[in-house]
């Protein structure tokens, strides 16, 4: 079956690109949610797309999308529709497809899709890790390497303050803000980066839940702000994806420095 739901996955990033580059030079329909983040035409319609599609393909599952949820089940399909709708509503070209099939909380079968550079990344738990079907790997490299290149994404009104780890951290990694947290995370799996920072919780599993097992399968680590494991078919507190070497001396920093420890569960 894991077969299956890879070729499903890979059949629907497809289509969530094309309508990604349908509406991305026109008129794409931005406005802004409850939350003050932005939601474009192509979030709608991706995320109506996948559950038309879970609906007729695999009717006992669920989905879990950014923009609608559909049913409750074991096996949950976990949606970010389009990571960097900020800079796709902009028509800056670094927004990324992603969904994940998770199994009792456990992210199983990942896929993200590049639709501007139509570079489709994919997982299997226990499978490895590719990259349009050619096997990928994190770096070796530690923060305080000339190479090193980080990633952050922050904002006001997000639970965990990581601004005083950043500052730290940044002593000896170059850190940039590529405005999708989930290329990030490719970066990291294809070992152009070695860390990325997030701080998200309530329903930001759609924006790790794919990146967990294709940057795992990489040889990297992911784990929330902490060092735990977490579940994601629900809320997350935060994470930390990194190429696995440096991410002790990153969960050392930020444990030392978070203002916030406070659970979200």
């Amino acid at each position: 079956m894991e077969q299956e739901y890879l070729d499903f996955a890979k059949e629907i990033a497809y289509q969530a690109g094309k309508i990604m580059l349908q509406y991305f030079h026109g008129e794409n329909g931005a406005s802004y949610k409850y939350d003050q983040t932005i939601v474009t035409k192509a979030d709608t319609e991706i995320n109506d797309y996948l559950i038309q599609r879970v609906k007729e393909t695999f009717p006992t599952h669920s989905v879990d999308g950014e923009e609608e949820q559909f049913g409750k089940s074991n096996y949950v399909w976990v949606c970010d529709p389009v990571d960097g709708t900020a800079m796709y509503a902009r028509h800056i070209p670094v927004a990324v497809f992603s969904l994940a099939l998770v199994i009792k909380g456990v992210s199983t079968v990942g896929v993200v899709y590049d639709p501007f550079t139509d570079q489709l990344y994919s997982a299997v738990k226990g499978k490895g890790a590719y990259k349009n079907d050619l096997p990928i790997h994190v770096n070796d490299i530690e923060l305080d390497d000339m190479r090193s290149v980080s990633n952050f994404d922050m904002w006001p009104k997000s639970e965990y303050n990581v601004f005083d780890s950043i500052r730290e951290l940044g002593k000896k990694t170059y850190f940039v803000g590529v405005g999708s947290v989930i290329r990030a995370c490719m970066c990291v799996a294809n070992g152009d980066f070695n860390l990325a920072i997030f701080p998200g919780t309530k329903h930001k599993n759609c924006d790790i839940a794919a990146a967990k097992v294709i940057v795992e399968e990489a040889g990297g680590m992911v784990t929330d702000l902490f060092g735990n494991e977490q579940r994601y078919d629900e809320s997350i507190n935060g994470a930390i994806i990194s190429n696995g070497k440096v991410h002790e001396e990153v969960l050392s920093v930020i444990q030392q420095l978070l203002e916030n420890k406070k659970s979200i569960t």
